[in-house]
Formats: C-alpha cells, structure tokens, sequence
C-alpha cells in the first residue's frame, strides 16, 4: 500500500517510518487526523491515548465522530479505522485521562520517537510538555484552533516563536517557571479569536467552550503529523533554535516540578478519601 510514499520519500526513510513509534495524545478534532496521517504515511507503531467517549458534539470536527460511533471509546473506533488503513500497524491503546504521575509511567514505560501532543486544556499540556524535554523526547504539540477559520495562517514554529496564540502564551508562561524556553515545535494560528465564540464553560479541565469550524482543527492535526514526518527522514519541518536555553535561570527544575505535582496529588487523594 506505500508504493506513492516510496516513490515520494525513497525506500530507506519508508523503512525509518516503518520502525518509529509515535505517541498520540488527544484524540480529537487534532490528534485523530494527526494519528491517521502517521498511519497512512507507514509508521509502523502509534501509541494512542484518549479517555473520552465520541459524543454528538464533536460530529462537526472529528475524524472519528458518526452517529455510529457515539458513546464509544474514541481510542477503540480510532483504532478499528487505522487497523482498516494498515492492517500490519501496531498499537497501543490507553482510554485514560493521563494524569501526572501516569504520564511518567507511560513515556519511561519504552521509547518513543516521537510525541503528539494535541491535549485542549492547559494543565495537562504543560505535564507532558515537561516530562518530554526532560527526557528528551521530540514533541509537537498543537496550540488552539477553536476561534480560527483561516487556514492560511497556520504556522509551525519553535514555542519561542510562537505569537499571538493565547494557549502557546500562557504555556511559555508556565514553561519558563521551569527553565524551558524553547525547543519544540507547535502549530498554531496568529489569527484573532473573536469574543463572540468564547463560552465559559464550568467544568474539571475547561474553563470556556470555543467555537470551532470544520476543518481546521483536521489542518492543525495534518500539520502537527508533517512535523513528525519529516522530522524521523530528517527533513527540516521548522526552525529550530540554535542555541536552546533548557533549564537555564531555573526557579525549579523538572524533577522539582514532578515531585511537587505527586505530592499534590498525594494531598487531593487523602483529601478526597476523608470526604466519602
């Protein structure tokens, strides 16, 4: 079935594609078609990681939304489609919302070429941003495509060059508490979210609802898999900062920042405990 990718990309970096693992967190308006774009371009295996179910409003973004496939487990139904496109890929599911202490767990649990991080909310983001850069794991991770609707103006950049995204801001804002300024890619769009679209949202992991066309959280998640790609055949997908400034003017280091968030969550366990 790679016979065009062969053709396009030469025997030797098929086979590279073919031997990468990638881990694909979020599954999706992004992280689904991102996955699907791995699966066709022949990596041969994908770690999938999702906890929610498809619901009936996600059918106006995500690849795999249907009326038949509402209530199922998105990592299930991504995985039923990927099997149908290559039936020799290889994964590994994890229908869990990956909390901070399992993130570490899952990426010294074996080696990753590559990570996908295509996670809405900020939190979350910021762990496995973390936990990736100290260990050394290429990351993509895709900024927000609620409120946009030009696709021209996405872009791939390292996260010190991204602007005028408030996602990326606030995550460079958390990073640089850890020393992190630098050197990993994101997608993103410079365009204006308009005031209208945004909808407080009270929930655990949210705190607004954006609203969000069709296709581009599809485009973000087509950009974030070219990344990857390219990246593995050595084909330069960015520009990547020269001299990366990890860890330096550190107020905590990442190892600090781990142990503070197991601690809390340490807390929140007890605490929860003593309320049932």
């Amino acid at each position: 079935m790679f016979e065009r990718t062969e053709l396009m990309i030469g025997a030797d970096n098929l086979e590279r594609l073919r031997s990468a693992h990638v881990l694909v967190v979020g599954l999706g308006g992004v992280g689904a078609y991102a996955a699907e774009m791995l699966c066709r371009a022949g990596v041969g295996k994908l770690t999938l990681s999702d906890a929610d179910r498809v619901s009936k409003s996600n059918r106006n973004r995500q690849l795999i939304a249907l009326r038949s496939t509402e209530g199922r487990l998105k990592t299930e139904v991504l995985a039923e489609r990927l099997r149908d496109i290559n039936e020799n890929v290889s994964l590994v599911l994890i229908s869990e919302y990956l909390r901070e202490e399992r993130v570490v767990e899952i990426l010294e649990a074996t080696h990753y070429d590559y990570v996908v991080d295509a996670i809405d909310t900020l939190k979350p983001k910021l762990y496995l941003t973390a936990a990736c850069m100290k260990r050394a794991i290429p990351l993509v991770s895709s900024m927000g495509s609620g409120g946009k609707i030009n696709p021209s103006l996405i872009q791939v950049a390292d996260i010190s060059q991204s602007f005028n995204c408030p996602l990326a801001r606030m995550l460079r804002k958390k990073l640089h508490k850890f020393g992190i300024y630098d050197g990993f890619a994101v997608v993103f769009s410079p365009e204006e979210v308009p005031s209208d679209c945004v909808r407080e949202e009270k929930s655990e992991n949210k705190r607004t609802n954006v609203g969000t066309i069709s296709y581009m959280p599809a485009i973000f998640g087509c950009f974030a898999a070219s990344v990857v790609i390219r990246d593995l055949i050595g084909i330069p997908a960015y520009e990547k900062v020269k001299d990366k400034r990890y860890y330096h003017n550190k107020k905590t280091s990442i190892t600090d920042f781990e142990e503070q968030m197991k601690q809390t969550n340490d807390v929140k366990r007890s605490e929860n405990g003593r309320n049932v």
